[in-house]
């Protein structure tokens, strides 16, 4: 990537010969230029949230930004991105969407989400620490920015305007006012399931910003939940990609000794399944951890795995994350146990699994999803 800071080097995490996909695209491109063109000062505290890749921060990292994340492979992609180009060690600050942000930010630069409950969301928590000196540019593909991201900016931060595209890109440029009344946050939002669904029947959902369905149980879920092993026999289970943790929750309360890893990659996912799980006061032992799938579980330490596989990667489709998931799976399964699968019917996870585990069985379907079991042999 070319920028006024030099030609960074840059890639995704983890780093897959088969992924052609970039680690930057033209917003990242058209906001630095934007910071070069009209000289802004970059010597006070200068705040990147939502830096996909670190492409921002690694452009900029002889300003010593802070980043906010909500993903944790975007926050190793960052380190390795500041490594491989040189950067020094402690350049970046980098932050989690769930720590508290800096007291008083300078210039702030928003890499635009694809949700906008989570654009919302931290808005409101950086919007005491903007002063109405602080330099404001919000950053997206044309596709990404919409009417209604304008008015959140508005609505939290203050007089907000975008500029004409280039190469399909465009950016906010936000003026703060300090005076502005600002709505609370609706964030963590609370809701109850249905009947209907099994062990999880009636029970509350908490959930952070920007984790899928966030006001309600989604078909998928809701397929997945009425099909789910009762768990018997299981002492080892790990909900993969947890998102709000209903399903390992589920688990749990349906067989209390077991012991359930809820693991994902976003911050507010696993703040999400914390919360879910202790407020329906479930017995037993549970573990939440924001990390890579099933990296640092021991191999052949776990009885089930359930899992409900994104195939998004931002705006991009791929299955790379589902076959990495299961990959994993096998790895962390011991001898006989199984993954759970839940997915739409047209993504054809059962001949990856088939390739994986030499076995898949279909344990339920409608004529959108599928629910698939494959068993480690």
């Amino acid at each position: 990537m070319t920028t006024a800071w030099g030609e960074p080097v840059l890639a995704r995490f983890p780093e897959d010969p088969r992924d052609r996909l970039r680690a930057w695209d033209a917003s990242d491109e058209y906001l630095l230029r934007h910071l070069d063109e009209q000289g802004v000062d970059l010597s006070g505290t200068v705040v990147v949230v939502g830096d996909r890749w670190g492409a921002l921060v690694t452009a900029l990292a002889v300003h010593r930004p802070v980043q906010i994340t909500d993903s944790f492979l975007g926050q190793e992609a960052t380190r390795a991105n500041l490594a491989r180009n040189g950067a020094e060690p402690g350049a970046v600050r980098l932050l989690s969407t769930q720590d508290p942000p800096p007291g008083r930010i300078d210039v702030l630069l928003v890499r635009v989400p694809k949700s906008l409950a989570l654009l919302e969301d931290q808005l409101l928590r950086l919007a005491p620490s903007v002063h109405e000196g602080t330099v404001v540019v919000g950053t997206g593909m044309v596709k990404e920015i919409h009417t209604s991201t304008l008015t959140l900016f508005e609505r939290i931060l203050g007089p907000t305007r975008t500029s004409l595209a280039w190469r399909k890109a465009r950016l906010i440029l936000c003026t703060p006012d300090p005076a502005l009344e600002r709505p609370a946050s609706p964030w963590p939002y609370s809701y109850t399931l249905p009947d209907g669904i099994g062990a999880a029947s009636g029970r509350t959902v908490v959930n952070h910003a920007g984790v899928f369905c966030a006001d309600r149980l989604d078909i998928g879920t809701r397929f997945f939940l009425r099909h789910l092993p009762d768990g018997r026999g299981t002492r080892r289970v790990v909900d993969l990609g947890c998102g709000n943790g209903v399903v390992g929750t589920a688990l749990a309360l349906a067989n209390p000794d077991a012991e359930v890893l809820f693991t994902d990659e976003s911050f507010q996912a696993v703040a999400s399944a914390e919360a879910t799980y202790k407020a329906n006061g479930v017995p037993g032992h549970a573990e939440f951890r924001v990390g890579d799938g099933l990296a640092g579980v021991p191999a052949g330490s776990v009885d089930l795995v359930l899992n409900n596989p994104p195939f998004h990667s931002h705006q991009a489709t791929t299955d790379a994350t589902a076959r990495r998931m299961f990959a994993g799976a096998r790895r962390a399964l011991r001898p006989g146990g199984e993954l759970w699968v839940i997915g739409n019917r047209h993504l054809g996870y059962h001949v990856t699994l088939r390739r994986l585990f030499g076995n898949s069985r279909l344990v339920a379907s409608d004529p959108k999803f599928v629910v698939l079991k494959a068993v480690k042999r």
